[in-house]
């Protein structure tokens, strides 16, 4: 694993630009990188991330399985109690799903360590799945990489793939926040995969949902909406008037209810509990004293932070980071840290992308600290041996 520091091409924002991609830059500051990659061996990919990552999916269905049918596993991870059934209900039904992330903490030596699940609405896809393509595609014809590079990434094809078994008949609703650029970009790949595999497709925004008298969601043309991707959480949903009506509704919802399982932190020590000492796990446990200073060592984490908002650690030798956030009345995790690998001034975030139950490639995000945050910038990868 190294980064090689490189030529940008000197018409990459116009094309960003030409495909949508409108949030490359942030704040004025960049958040697609390309003055640089980050070059990994066939064994590195194959032996370090794309195994565990398929092993460790396998693991969290296994952990669904077991919480949906315990009322205490569901209470740990602070799951509200009139939501139990219709979690449950999603993952007996077996309602489909389509995509997640694990973020690991690898220097080039395995074994990677799983930090966090991002399963219900995790970021970076687009770019991960289609820009980084074409950077390295468009780098190759150019001269600017060898022809033999290649990349671990196949999660276009296979959210064709996912999206082609749905075999859907009625129009599919992408939904997002209005003042989100950045899910709006998602949103919009996601419909143009679906419109590809011949599914008809719909923008709406989630403040535009409504609800009729008799449980219907509905447009803002009052017209049915039988499926719905929510780029919306479901810990946010939970609490929000609309929730206690989606269990009686008759929308399909993406991704499913069961989906809150493994998209808070509080599983990352149930996890760790079922299956112990697992090289790609780490140490996790409920936070009992969340107003204890963190030992050194450790991370403590809250179960529904994003962006590494309110996130604190300790390095064995002392060092103190933390994020300052909005996250401070959920409970609360510690795990043990794992520290990113860092290349000059930058700490290293990969993250290994489930498409369906298939491991499917990587994106790699840097920023200036050991927490990864909302300012983080995205670089792309490949495969050189």
């Amino acid at each position: 694993m190294k980064k090689i520091h490189c030529a940008e091409r000197p018409d990459w924002k116009q094309t960003a630009e030409n495909l949508g991609f409108l949030f490359h830059t942030i704040d004025n500051e960049p958040y697609w990188d390309e003055s640089a990659y980050y070059q990994f061996s066939l064994k590195q990919i194959e032996n370090d991330l794309e195994d565990p990552t398929t092993e460790i999916h396998g693991m969290c269905m296994d952990l669904v399985a077991r919480v949906v049918q315990s009322e205490e596993l569901l209470e740990r991870l602070s799951i509200p109690a009139p939501f139990f059934d219709m979690v449950r209900t999603s993952w007996l039904e077996g309602h489909p799903h389509l995509y997640g992330r694990m973020d690991f903490s690898y220097n080039g030596t395995g074994p990677a360590k799983l930090l966090e699940l991002n399963y219900d609405t995790p970021t970076s896809l687009y770019e991960a799945a289609a820009f980084q393509w074409g950077w390295l595609e468009q780098c190759i014809e150019r001269g600017l990489l060898p022809k033999h590079a290649d990349q671990f990434n196949s999660i276009d094809t296979k959210l064709h793939q996912a999206f082609a078994q749905l075999q859907l008949k009625q129009p599919f609703y992408f939904a997002s926040m209005k003042d989100s650029v950045e899910d709006k970009g998602t949103t919009d790949y996601l419909r143009l995969v679906a419109e590809k595999v011949g599914i008809e497709s719909r923008h709406i925004d989630i403040e535009d949902i409504g609800l009729t008298s008799d449980g219907r969601f509905v447009d803002l043309e009052d017209r049915w909406i039988p499926h719905l991707f929510k780029l919306h959480a479901w810990e946010f949903i939970f609490h929000e008037p609309f929730g206690a009506a989606i269990a009686q509704s008759d929308t399909q919802f993406f991704e499913p209810a069961w989906k809150s399982i493994i998209s808070n932190k509080g599983i990352l020590p149930l996890l760790w509990e079922f299956n112990k000492g697992h090289p790609n796990l780490l140490a996790a446990y409920l936070d009992t004293e969340p107003g204890k200073a963190v030992p050194k060592g450790w991370v403590r984490k809250p179960f529904f932070s994003r962006e590494g908002a309110n996130i604190e650690l300790q390095t064995a030798d002392g060092l103190i980071v933390k994020e300052d956030g909005p996250y401070t009345d959920a409970p609360f995790i510690l795990q043990e840290f794992a520290p990113l690998p860092q290349f000059g001034d930058s700490f290293t975030l990969i993250g290994s992308w489930v498409i369906g139950d298939q491991a499917a490639g990587i994106g790699v995000r840097e920023d200036n600290s050991l927490i990864t945050k909302d300012s983080s910038r995205f670089l792309p990868h490949l495969i050189l041996d």
